[in-house]
């Protein structure tokens, strides 16, 4: 394995060293968890479930933290809002993001770090900073000092000059430019006790002393969503290293997801959660995962309800693929990956160029299909559940498998499409043409698409694409 990530502090293409031979350490950051999630929270959590399951294919013991930050202005506020304790508001949410990372089949983390089960190792942190020059309390707070860090703005390419932390002034601060640590309580907010009086900590800390606490000084990979390059993670490195720590080795940041060219975000009002995004454009989870994991992860996926049921229907195709295979050739084995495939995802996890591994794989299979070769079929079908596992989509994954009422369904359309495609036959045979063409029709009106086949016809279910 020869992977190759784009870092986007050095912004070059670096080759994938770990810090221990066989180990890789990951830190994403997770959700705040103010609202409910929806499908541009969760794309981080799809493209780098694919870093970490090739990591893992490829003989890696993983160690991957997820966080979670259950205290935050937007939690309190939006708690505050709806009449409920903060804690709850935040435990909901909680459970809400857990449901969308599992309806996606995002593995679980190594560990999932709450912000507020870590206060004493933020003390402990600003204890350090403080001893090391790098941060001062101020009646009640403590904030970083930016210029006592000459090498700050080094990930995002911020001037010193040009940077506004995005936060309120603060009782106390020497600098403006300077940000919290740890925020002085307020009448009426939660707090924890501190050398510096009660309070509660800054949202920058939470994160580097987490991935401290679970990866050590020092880790391999630092993942997140391109919106925090900056302020967030160029504060993590600022107190982490200043602390002492050699922190993140290599830095991985996600594209957005654009609606109409703008990130969806709460503020702007235009978001769609996954239950919604599920029930509107008729699509199944796998599927919806499918979309979200196929552009390259640093890209920007601009979401649109025709695109999302393109996806679809082409993973529709390698999926009838891989179960044709099944029903004609037995049960098909979870196979390895073709070089191409290895040398896309190797590339900065080029998806993109793995999926035309994919198809390529799934067009030779139905050309063997199509010469009665079960065995070369059966073979690529194999490699085609290898490719796609890799990927979070296979479809004889257990987790995508059908409820047991939707298998029953399947069924029994199976036997009526089935009674339909025999009376066009019949009509076919007496050269019936029209009565054939009615059958056809009828089921295309209904959504069923029929394709003639050296075995005789096969039936699929098509989308609406209106």
């Amino acid at each position: 394995m020869t992977l190759r990530l784009f870092d986007t502090e050095t912004r070059t293409l670096r080759e994938f060293t770990p810090l221990v031979p066989g180990h890789a350490s990951v830190y994403l950051c997770g959700a705040t968890v103010q609202g409910e999630p929806h499908i541009g929270h969760v794309r981080s959590g799809v493209a780098f479930d694919v870093l970490r399951r090739w990591l893992s294919a490829n003989g890696f013991d993983v160690a991957f933290i997820r966080n979670v930050t259950d205290i935050d202005d937007k939690i309190l506020n939006k708690a505050a809002e709806n009449g409920r304790p903060w804690w709850e508001w935040a435990a909901t949410h909680e459970r809400a993001f857990d449901r969308a990372y599992e309806t996606l089949g995002v593995l679980p983390p190594s560990a999932e770090p709450r912000a507020t089960g870590h206060i004493t190792q933020m003390v402990q942190m600003m204890e350090r900073l403080i001893e090391r020059g790098h941060a001062y309390p101020s009646e009640g707070n403590v904030y970083f000092d930016v210029l006592s860090f000459p090498d700050y703005g080094k990930l995002s390419g911020h001037k010193l000059d040009d940077v506004h932390q995005g936060e309120s002034a603060g009782k106390g601060k020497k600098d403006a430019r300077d940000f919290t640590l740890w925020k002085a309580a307020k009448p009426g907010e939660p707090s924890w006790p501190s050398p510096w009086g009660p309070g509660r900590p800054g949202w920058h800390l939470e994160c580097s002393a987490m991935a401290e606490f679970y990866l050590g000084a020092e880790f391999d990979i630092h993942c997140g969503g391109m919106d925090l390059i900056f302020p967030h993670h160029e504060n993590e490195i600022a107190q982490s290293q200043a602390a002492g720590d050699g922190f993140a080795r290599y830095w991985l940041h996600n594209g957005w997801v654009t609606l109409s060219g703008e990130k969806m975000s709460k503020s702007l009002g235009n978001t769609l959660s996954i239950p919604a995004v599920l029930e509107r454009v008729g699509v199944r989870a796998v599927e919806l995962r499918f979309y979200l994991g196929s552009a390259g992860y640093r890209s920007m996926l601009e979401y649109s309800d025709k695109a999302l049921s393109e996806a679809a229907a082409s993973y529709q195709r390698i999926e009838s693929f891989v179960l044709r295979v099944g029903e004609r050739a037995g049960a098909v084995p979870l196979g390895g990956w073709t070089p191409g495939f290895a040398e896309a995802l190797d590339d900065d996890l080029g998806v993109p160029k793995a999926l035309a591994e994919i198809h390529g794989a799934v067009n030779e299979g139905n050309r063997a299909l199509d010469a009665d070769d079960l065995a070369t079929a059966r073979t690529l079908a194999g490699q085609v559940r290898g490719m796609l596992g890799i990927l979070g989509v296979d479809p004889l994954d257990p987790h995508w498998a059908a409820p047991a009422d939707s298998s029953a369904a399947i069924a029994a359309l199976d036997v009526l499409i089935g009674a339909e495609l025999e009376r066009r036959q019949r009509a076919r045979a007496d050269k019936d043409w029209g009565a054939a063409d009615a059958v056809r029709d009828r089921l295309k009106a209904a959504g069923v698409e029929v394709t003639d086949t050296p075995r005789g016809p096969e039936w699929a279910l098509t989308k609406d694409e209106s």
